[in-house]
């Protein structure tokens, strides 16, 4: 294990000013460059500062809630997605009822910052939850600082890991599609973290059941929005009405409400002209203009699944890593 003092000859200063980087100390003026040259050293050596105190209990010992750590890739700000709330919702439940708690929830864009990373990794922690598809060097770094480590739909079969089945969602969703007699059927999407659109799983899913079903994949019918509501409604409106499918599938309801307001901009009647169907049953899902038919993704239990998973581990469940797989469900309303 590096030293401190370690640190300060590669990074060519002296140990008091390592001391202040670390701690944040802004007593004494310090350029951003020494700062920075402080910060890679740390990262390079994977110095590890020590922990300043441990949590006591009321009776004096050490108290035994375990602290588990999240790390997300979220696709607005940190609270603000509804599926991602409903999974740590799930998680922080079941944990509170079993003497653990959610100690930080950072995202990876969050820990860009070698400073962010660095603290976030130093805290004392029993395990960690990943959330959705990381990058490999992310994942690995994580797995060199947490001794128990679970994902949620992480894409990496070294740990246990607990999704629904994107393919057979999206292949489910095209096949009510086509029982309902739609045959022009188009796909908006974006990116499984660092994975391409077209090469991602869900986008795989409308793919085989498009040809299993001997339909055209038009190009023009594909649209990677990259989770974005405005860049969802600019390419729809650039398509145009003479241009649309019969429907789309969307591979998330966020993406199909900002396509159902793109739509009704264009006044394009739902599902008169375009029928719209989504994934994940969020709640404001059945208040949409019309309600939004979707496969209903059941986050919560996902993420009290995942929680319990983790302590499982913590407390010695040595089992090789499963994939757990949740089912999703279809709910009808009205924008089919």
């Amino acid at each position: 294990m590096s030293t401190i003092r370690e640190v300060a000859a590669l990074a060519g200063v002296s140990i008091a000013t390592v001391s202040r980087v670390i701690n944040n100390d802004t007593t004494y003026k310090m350029t951003d460059e020494t700062r920075d040259k402080v910060w890679r050293a740390i990262i390079e050596l994977n110095y590890k500062a020590p922990a300043s105190r441990r949590r006591v209990s009321a009776s004096g010992g050490v108290s035994a809630v375990k602290r588990i750590g999240c790390v997300t890739k979220l696709r607005g700000g940190k609270y603000s997605d509804p599926y991602y709330l409903a999974l740590l919702a799930g998680m922080e439940n079941y944990l509170t009822q079993n003497r653990a708690e959610i100690s930080f929830v950072r995202t990876w864009n969050e820990l860009e910052n070698s400073e962010v990373l660095l603290r976030t990794f130093s805290e004392q922690l029993d395990g960690l939850v990943l959330m959705s598809h990381v990058g490999n060097a992310s994942f690995q770094y994580a797995l060199s600082k947490v001794p128990h480590v679970v994902g949620i739909d992480t894409g990496f079969y070294q740990i246990d890991n607990i999704e629904y089945d994107h393919m057979q969602s999206v292949e489910t969703a095209i096949r009510y599609l086509y029982d309902k007699g739609y045959r022009r059927i188009g796909f908006i999407g974006g990116p499984e973290g660092e994975i391409p659109m077209k090469r991602c799983r869900r986008f795989h899913g409308y793919q085989n059941a498009m040809n299993d079903l001997k339909l055209p994949i038009r190009e023009k019918h594909i649209l990677d929005c990259r989770w974005n509501d405005a860049t969802c409604v600019r390419l729809l409106r650039e398509l145009g009405e003479k241009n649309m499918p019969e429907a789309f599938f969307v591979s998330s309801d966020l993406m199909a409400l900002a396509a159902l307001r793109a739509l009704s901009l264009m006044n394009i009647p739902v599902p008169g002209r375009v029928a719209v169907m989504g994934l994940t049953n969020l709640e404001m899902s059945r208040y949409s203009n019309p309600p939004l038919t979707t496969l209903e993704i059941p986050a919560e239990a996902m993420g009290a699944y995942a929680a319990r998973t983790l302590l499982a581990r913590i407390e010695g469940e040595d089992s090789l890593p499963r994939r757990i797989l949740f089912p999703t469900k279809l709910i009808e309303r009205e924008s089919v």
